[in-house]
């Protein structure tokens, strides 16, 4: 990891990287997308949150995590006591892919090379919540998230914790009680 940013400086580098991600043209998603959702929040955050790519919602707003996913986000981040302008959320993939299908090796490579990390570099979170199995596949090239839930991995000297994606729990309500769990355990250990 880089060394430390602050002040006007870490300003200007979140800066350039969210204009280099709103302008991006490295792969095909550009080109269906009505916005670029390079992620928000604090960028002194111990907490970055990342999931696999934005939404419908997200696409149109331009901000990560403002859908129905979002909205259990939100409540389940409020469960644990995490303050959400605290931390750090973005995705792998910053353009929603048509009919929100799985991000291809092409974007999730143009995406992870050219802005998240770099957005990681400059944000310097304490631990990286990996969220859902596209995110952990993309990020640390593990398959099973209900295998490895809870868990957390180091590589490259950076922590990553991973849990279930949000929406997952729309699809399956048995899923909310270990989101809320392995949140409750982020806090606790990271914050």
């Amino acid at each position: 990891m880089s060394t430390s940013i602050s002040g006007d400086d870490l300003i200007l580098e979140i800066d350039k990287v969210r204009f280099s991600i709103v302008n991006c043209s490295l792969c095909k998603l550009h080109k269906t997308r009505m916005n670029a959702v390079p992620g928000e929040g604090n960028f002194n955050a111990k907490i970055m949150l990342v999931g696999e790519a934005p939404g419908k919602k997200e696409d149109e707003l331009g901000k990560p995590f403002v859908g129905m996913a979002g909205k259990i986000l939100d409540q389940v981040l409020d469960k644990a006591g995490i303050d959400r302008s605290k931390i750090f959320i973005t995705n792998v993939v910053k353009c929603r892919p048509p009919g929100n299908r799985i991000p291809d090796e092409e974007e999730t490579t143009a995406c992870i090379t050219n802005h998240l990390q770099r957005q990681i570099s400059i944000i310097r979170p304490r631990v990286i919540c990996v969220l859902g199995r596209t995110a952990l596949e993309s990020l640390l090239g593990m398959k099973s998230i209900l295998a490895n839930r809870g868990k957390t991995v180091f590589r490259n000297d950076i922590k990553y914790f991973l849990t279930i994606h949000p929406a997952a729990t729309i699809y399956n309500v048995k899923l909310r009680p270990y989101l809320e769990k392995d949140m409750t355990t982020l806090a606790q250990e990271y914050l």
